[in-house]
Formats: structure tokens, sequence, C-alpha cells
């Protein structure tokens, strides 16, 4: 491998290790991409009232988001997560 390719690889591992540490200081956590305090608390409550892993979080939510939005019912869902301060 050329010098170049190394020293390119080098600058953007370096480059992706300020932005983790950056996005741990700011107090988010990675899940599946840096989530906020909030959204960590909103996504425990979840799995602990069904029992899902974060697999099945993510799936489960991808399909409620395509009903939703299928049966026209995208601003009811906004509603409700925005009534219950989600």
């Amino acid at each position: 491998m050329s010098e170049q390719k190394k020293a390119m690889r080098s600058a953007n591992a370096e480059k992706q290790k300020r932005f983790r540490e950056r996005q741990k200081a700011a107090g988010k956590k990675m899940v599946r991409g840096y989530v906020s305090p909030e959204a960590m608390k909103c996504y425990k409550e979840i799995c602990e009232k069904t029992g899902w892993n974060d697999s099945d979080v993510l799936s489960n939510s991808l399909r409620i988001t395509y009903a939703a939005y299928k049966c026209g019912q995208i601003r009811l869902l906004n509603q409700w997560l925005k009534d219950h301060n989600h």
C-alpha cells in the first residue's frame, strides 16, 4: 500500500475518533447512530415495555411508521408523540 493511502486512512480514522469523542462529550450514546439522552431514555423505555432487542426496535418502528404513512396517519402519529412528550 502506498504511503499516501496509509496517510489518508490515518487522517480519516483520526477524524472519526474526534467525532466520536465530541458525541460522547455531548452526552450522546451510540445506538445505530448517536442519540441524545432524551432519545436514549425513550429507547430504553421501548425495550423494557416490549422486550424487543435493538434489531426488533428498529424493524418494528419502521413498520409502524410505514403503516402510518400508508394510512395517511403520520400527522396523528406525530401528534400522539408530542402529546406524550416523546
